[in-house]
C-alpha cells in the first residue's frame, strides 16, 4: 500500500512564520502539527453551527482521510489535519459532503488551468497594484473578514479578466487558514462605482457559471453575505447573468444598497468600514494585502506549481465544471442577455 500512496502529500506548505509575523492585523498559518487555535466561544459555535465535536475532531478528520486513501488513492492531496478539517467545516462534518468538495476543488484546477497554472501571488501583482480587491483590517462583529471588491477599477484592456479571478483565489487561500474564518466565514463587500457595459459583459455566463462553481461547491469556505454598493442600472443585468448559477440560499445573501450608505451601515457597521464609506477605521489601504500576498509567494508555490494533483485520476463528468458540451446554448444564453445588458444601460 505504501507504493500505491507515495505521491499523495500528507503535510501542510512549510510556511514562513517570521514573514507572517510582519502582518500582525491578520492571522497567521496554522503550525505543521495541527493544534487547536479556537476561542471557546469559538469552539461552542462550531459545535452549534457546524455539528463539530471537539472531542470527536480528529477521528472525523481520520475518517475522511481514510476515505480519500480507500475511494482515491492516485489523489495527490495534502492529507494533514488542519487542511482537511477546512471541508469537514465547510460541509458540517458530513463525510461524503466534505469527500465530494475535496474533489471538486481539485477539479477546478483541471478544468480551469488558465486559472490555476503557475498560481502565485507575484503573478496577479498587476490586479493587485490595480486595486481590484484588498481584505478589510478589521472583522465585523462576528468576526468575519470582509472581502472588499471594486470590480469597476478593471477595463477590458488592462489585462484578461481571469487574472482578476487568479488574484480572488489566492485570496481566498489565505483567508481559510485561519480556523476563524472557517468557523466564522466571510464576508464580501463590492463597490460597482465605473461598472459600465465593458466590464459587465466581459465575463460572459459560461465564465461566470465557472466562478459560481467554485466558490459554491468547489471551495472551502462560508460565504455569509455579499453587499453590492454603488451598483448601476446595468447592474440587473450583470446579476441576470450570476443569479440561474446561484443556489437559493446564496441568492438570497446579497444585498443591493445602492448609494445609501446608512442601508451599507445596518449590515456592515462603521466601525470596520474605512472613511470612505462612512466608516471610523481610517484611509481605505489597498496596499496591506498586496504586501500580505506577495510575501507569501514561496506558500504559494509549494501549494500551486507543482504537478497536476488528478493526473491519472478519471473523473465522472458530474465532478466537473459544467459548459463545455452546452457551448452552443451558453452563447445563445449570452447575446439575450447582452440584449438585456444595453437595454438596461
Amino acid at each position: 500500500m505504501a507504493d500505491q500512496h507515495e505521491s499523495v502529500s500528507l503535510s501542510p506548505p512549510q510556511a514562513d512564520h517570521a514573514t507572517a509575523a510582519g502582518h500582525s492585523w491578520f492571522p497567521g498559518p496554522p503550525p505543521p502539527m495541527y493544534s487547536c487555535t479556537l476561542t471557546p466561544e469559538l469552539v461552542a459555535k462550531a459545535r452549534e453551527e457546524l455539528q463539530e465535536k471537539p472531542e470527536w475532531r480528529l477521528r472525523d478528520v481520520q475518517a475522511l482521510r481514510d476515505m480519500i486513501l480507500k475511494e482515491h488513492p492516485n489523489l495527490r492531496t495534502r492529507l494533514d489535519d488542519a487542511f482537511l478539517l477546512r471541508f469537514l467545516r465547510a460541509r458540517k462534518f458530513d463525510y461524503d459532503r466534505a469527500l465530494q468538495l475535496l474533489l471538486n476543488y481539485h477539479a477546478g484546477r483541471k478544468t480551469w488551468p488558465e486559472v490555476f497554472q503557475d498560481l502565485k501571488p507575484s503573478t496577479v501583482k498587476h490586479v493587485l497594484d490595480l486595486g481590484f480587491l484588498t481584505v478589510l483590517p478589521r472583522p465585523d462583529p462576528n468576526g468575519r473578514y470582509i472581502l472588499f471588491l471594486r470590480p469597476g477599477k478593471w477595463k477590458p484592456n488592462d489585462y484578461p479578466f481571469v487574472d482578476n479571478v487568479r488574484a480572488l483565489y489566492l485570496t481566498l487561500e489565505k483567508l481559510i487558514q485561519p480556523e476563524e474564518t472557517q468557523v466564522n466565514g466571510l464576508v464580501i463587500l463590492a463597490d460597482y462605482t465605473g461598472v459600465g457595459m465593458s466590464q459587465a459583459s466581459n465575463p460572459g455566463p459560461f465564465l461566470a457559471k465557472k466562478i459560481v462553481s467554485i466558490l459554491q461547491d468547489g471551495f472551502p469556505i462560508r460565504i455569509k453575505a455579499v453587499n453590492i454598493i454603488n451598483e448601476p442600472r446595468i447592474f440587473k443585468g450583470i446579476f441576470a447573468i450570476i443569479k440561474p448559477f446561484l443556489k437559493e440560499k446564496m441568492a438570497e445573501r446579497y444585498v443591493l444598497h445602492g448609494s445609501d450608505l446608512r442601508s451599507l451601515h445596518r449590515n456592515i457597521p462603521p466601525s470596520v468600514l474605512p472613511e470612505e464609506y462612512g466608516g471610523t477605521a481610517g484611509r481605505l489601504d489597498m496596499s496591506a494585502w498586496s504586501r500580505l500576498l506577495l510575501d507569501c509567494e514561496e506558500e504559494f508555490v509549494v501549494e500551486f506549481c507543482q504537478p497536476d494533483p488528478l493526473e491519472g485520476v478519471v473523473l465522472p463528468d458530474s465532478m466537473l465544471c459544467e459548459g463545455e458540451q452546452a457551448g452552443g446554448r451558453e452563447e445563445d444564453g449570452f447575446r439575450a442577455l447582452r440584449s438585456q445588458l444595453y437595454y438596461c444601460y
